[in-house]
């Protein structure tokens, strides 16, 4: 808990939770943000009136060079087909690419980061295919998800600083199965400020840490599938934490794995929503 009282003023330095700190409690002492010529608590909302809405880029990944040993995505297009309508119907200016390798993957949001967002409201990327524990992959290797989301941290990409930005990975976390349990408790501005170059980011993952996400080869993931259509049926009344949690019930109670490769049918799945929102977001009616 920071040492700040209810009259503002810091009782004491705020501490890292490491081992050891580079910098002395005299130089992280806090300090209020609250006093004359804050807008922190002006609107609790995201601005959406802006000219365009923003731009959502899609990466659709089916097919992997052989020394990667990933097989075919059997399914990604039906994703990628959905997302790209839901997007559009939204009003988003999509941007649609199959098959990138590494490079073409980092140097198109290297692109897209240095671009001028000052007339948009968001930016929205989704990425559709294979993965592993804060990873995906382009179609010839790996790469760091946090090395691309990066790119549009706020000191990296000051138009859209204050503005969301989400992340839609459709991609496995691990190789971990979840069986499911039984269970009888499921029923149907004006001023400056300074904020924190990681905020207002959303992370939607089609699962959690170190399991495996789902895919039918026919109807697409089940993830994206559930997505897509709450953002069809809600997309523009709900905000977008409590249309994530309508995903997230879907998915888990909905679905469960049909395979007939030994110890993977019958299995669970629960995506995971990570935000660093720090306002209400609602899609523009």
């Amino acid at each position: 808990m920071s040492g700040v009282k209810n009259s503002g003023k810091a009782d004491g330095g705020d501490h890292v939770d490491a081992r050891k700190a580079e910098a002395t409690p005299a130089a992280t002492q806090s300090k209020s943000v609250h006093g004359k010529g804050s807008t922190f608590a002006d609107s609790d909302v995201y601005r959406m009136d802006y000219p365009k809405l923003g731009k959502c880029l899609i990466i659709n990944n089916k097919n992997f060079a052989k020394h990667t040993g990933m097989a075919e995505r059997n399914g990604t297009d039906v994703d990628a087909a959905n997302v790209m309508k839901v997007f559009c119907d939204l009003g988003f200016e999509a941007v649609f690419k199959n098959d990138q390798t590494v490079s073409q993957i980092t140097n198109l949001l290297k692109s897209v980061s240095k671009e001028d967002h000052s007339k948009s409201a968001m930016f929205v990327c989704v990425i559709l295919s294979h993965g592993d524990d804060g990873v995906i992959y382009g179609t010839d290797g790996i790469i760091q998800l946090k090395e691309l989301a990066g790119l549009f941290r706020g000191d990296r990409c000051l138009s859209l600083v204050g503005k969301p930005k989400l992340f839609i990975i459709q991609a496995c976390r691990g190789t971990d199965l979840d069986s499911g349990i039984e269970t009888d408790s499921v029923s149907d501005s004006e001023g400056t400020q300074r904020i924190p170059v990681e905020a207002d980011f959303l992370y939607a993952y089609s699962t959690a840490p170190g399991y495996y996400a789902w895919r039918n080869t026919v109807n697409g993931s089940w993830f994206i599938s559930s997505l897509c259509e709450m953002l069809s049926k809600h997309g523009r009344e709900m905000e977008i934490m409590q249309l994530m949690t309508r995903v997230n019930r879907k998915v888990a109670l909905e679905f469960q794995s049909c395979s007939s490769v030994p110890g993977f049918n019958d299995k669970k799945q629960i995506p995971c929503i990570v935000s660093m929102l720090t306002k209400d977001l609602y899609f523009p009616k």
